[in-house]
């Protein structure tokens, strides 16, 4: 494995018997997307798949290797090549070839991000038991990527809802999380790096004012925590602690174990350190009794292009123990293989 200075790419090479090198993979920033250095065109890989939906059973792993190893640019571009050269949508022919979590970690992999996101927070809103852990992917859309993803979530949650993720907010949700999940929803936070820090100064102590008084949801918070950029935010978090003593999600946390409480920590982080919440999402789902398939997929098919190198060390962090391991203990078949290879623990 070779470092590039000055970035954090890097080259995987894989060998054949013969010593020669077949194929280069390369890491770019803090993912763990393996891409190969030269990639098929989206041609290839349209007749790749499709050959692996021939004959008397699928080709998993051939399907694996290519989606598994491709962006979502990549992937944008096959899909729409398939759709060209076979008249029918790729996402069509993975349900009916494909089945189980397997299916559902390989569809919400290769949908279109944005609408992949819009049917996630659909699923949460229309679901009978609407818990925090059925919103928090709300919470994840709106604060842990950029306001120009959660844009187009929202325009792909009209075209294939046909009503406003707002509507469905308000006619699901029950107050106080609609007031917050409104306003995180239909925020558009300014993009750069710019941070007053008279301003975050002052909204450190209107947050402490709010969370010392238990007046969680009061206007000011809603406001602070769905307008302000995530720089001025962190910022804010940080003056917080240094004048109060405690972490702000700590103080939070103090104030009750309500659904509010969690609410606001899951923003918090997604905002402040978002590895630590999808390290938590992970570990959540797979410590204990049981596995919950959906949020142990939706954590890894979201960060892996994104952060999984640092949630992949927050996990250490919070459980003492090997993420990649974690995932290989509590998976099997197709499944495991997949999630693998997303970790880049798979070549």
């Amino acid at each position: 494995m070779k470092q590039i200075s000055g970035s954090f790419r890097k080259v995987f090479g894989s060998k054949s018997k013969s010593g020669k090198s077949e194929t280069v993979f390369k890491v770019e920033e803090m993912g763990t997307l393996k891409i190969p250095d030269v990639v098929p065109s989206p041609e290839q890989d349209s007749e790749s798949l499709n050959k692996a939906f021939q004959g008397l059973g699928t080709d998993e792993e051939g399907i694996i290797w290519v989606l598994g190893h491709r962006n979502a640019e990549q992937r944008r571009k096959i899909r729409d090549t398939y759709q060209g050269l076979y008249s029918k949508p790729l996402i069509d022919a993975l349900h009916s070839e494909l089945s189980g979590d397997f299916r559902k970690a390989v569809i919400l992999w290769t949908s279109d991000p944005a609408k992949r996101d819009a049917r996630l927070a659909n699923e949460a809103l229309k679901t009978k038991r609407k818990g925090i852990k059925q919103l928090q992917v709300i919470v994840e859309i709106a604060c842990a990527f950029s306001s120009q993803h959660l844009v187009a979530v929202r325009q792909a949650y009209c075209s294939e809802f046909h009503c406003s993720l707002e509507e469905d907010i308000g006619d699901n949700v029950t107050l106080p999380l609609r007031k917050f999940l409104v306003g995180l929803v239909s925020s558009f936070r300014y993009d750069k790096e710019v941070v007053d820090m008279d301003v975050a100064k002052l909204e450190a102590d209107r947050l402490h004012e709010a969370i010392k008084t238990r007046q969680l949801d009061d206007d000011d918070v809603v406001y602070i925590l769905s307008t302000r950029n995530v720089c001025q935010l962190r910022t804010t978090f940080e003056c917080y602690k240094q004048k109060y003593g405690n972490p702000i999600d700590q103080d939070i946390k103090d104030c009750g174990k309500g659904d509010l409480e969690s609410l606001l920590k899951i923003v918090v982080w997604c905002i402040d350190s978002p590895e630590k919440h999808f390290a938590e999402v992970i570990g959540t789902s797979i410590i204990g009794l049981g596995t919950d398939e959906d949020s142990l997929t939706r954590a890894i098919v979201m960060r892996a292009e994104i952060d999984m190198m640092k949630v992949r060390g927050e996990y250490f962090n919070m459980y003492k123990s090997n993420l990649d391991d974690a995932v290989v203990g509590d998976t099997s078949g197709d499944y495991r293989e997949f999630l693998m290879t997303l970790l880049g623990a798979r070549v």
